[in-house]
């Protein structure tokens, strides 16, 4: 399944429990049909950078959250689906990470098992010297 990354913003509501339970149905949904959410983030709620319009209502305030979830394509069809008539969402969007774990990935938290020889001796073991020979004879 293909890793993705949401960024939702959502009409600010002076209750939290809107925006709690919005990002729980969106959790679920994608759960429910075979998903994993790795991580949620609510990032507060902020000034939009500009007036936003969405099921009629204008917008100045929003308040922002990611969810970080490896879901399959129809899944993230139907959460598109289910974002775009939910009037409490103003705008979102979908970012897709990577398919394979090497490409989520950071650079720094690869490991370097590619440059590890298939033979000989294990770069990670210190190796002895091997005293130097003397000719006495």
């Amino acid at each position: 399944m293909p890793f993705y990354q949401m960024v939702c913003i959502t009409a600010h509501y002076a209750e939290y429990t809107n925006i709690k339970n919005l990002v729980m149905e969106t959790a679920k949904h994608v759960m429910n049909r075979g998903g994993v959410v790795r991580k949620l983030k609510s990032w507060g709620t902020q000034p939009l950078p500009q007036r936003m319009r969405r099921h009629g209502n204008y917008y100045q305030i929003g308040d922002y959250w990611t969810m970080d979830f490896d879901a399959s394509p129809r899944t993230l069809q139907s959460l598109n689906s289910a974002l775009g008539k939910d009037p409490r969402v103003v705008r979102w969007t979908m970012l897709k990470q990577g398919v394979k774990v090497e490409d989520i990935l950071h650079p720094r938290a690869r490991t370097k098992l590619d440059s590890i020889p298939s033979q000989g001796a294990n770069p990670m073991v210190q190796q002895r010297k091997k005293p130097a020979l003397s000719n006495r004879g």
